[in-house]
């Protein structure tokens, strides 16, 4: 039986974020095309699901818990498959989010998961501003992070 986190943030006791986290891309089977949400602190930078791990998390239950609260998403309650890619990037983070962690702090590391849906839904934002499907090519163009851009590349746009 998989239990579901009890956590509510993603801050350390200390009060900084995690420097790990996850990239949950979300797409529909039926039409190849990506959910990409629009940040609020930024509304340029379009992005998959993210979010950090918290204190004895595993990244599976991180991509499980980021997903519903992110976009309404329950993937145990509607028993979905989350694909874990086996894939773990490490970057640079952008200076402006550099305050959200300890002094000192200025890389990440990031699990990679998909979520291929049989198709297109509405979803429910929470944290963003927008949301839109968009074909794969346009949705890996669109990003800020190479890393998002990277994973649609490989497992949505070139994989058949």
């Amino acid at each position: 039986m998989i239990e579901r986190s009890q956590h509510t943030c993603s801050l350390k006791d200390d009060g900084y974020k995690r420097p790990e986290s996850i990239l949950a891309v979300i797409y529909a089977r039926s039409s190849g095309r990506v959910l990409m949400l629009q940040r609020r602190d930024d509304p340029d930078f379009w992005q998959s699901v993210t979010g950090s791990l918290e204190e004895g998390e595993a990244p599976w239950q991180t991509a499980q818990r980021e997903v519903k609260e992110e976009v309404g998403i329950d993937i145990l309650g509607e028993n979905l498959d989350l694909f874990d890619c086996q894939r773990c990037v490490e970057f640079e983070l952008f200076v402006h989010l550099r305050r959200r962690y300890a002094p000192g702090v200025t890389r990440n590391k990031e699990h990679w998961f998909c979520l291929a849906l049989p198709e297109e839904r509405d979803v429910v934002i929470t944290e963003h501003l927008a949301y839109q499907w968009l074909d794969a090519a346009t949705a890996a163009a669109l990003t800020k992070s190479w890393s998002n851009q990277q994973a649609i590349e490989e497992y949505v746009l070139y994989s058949s």
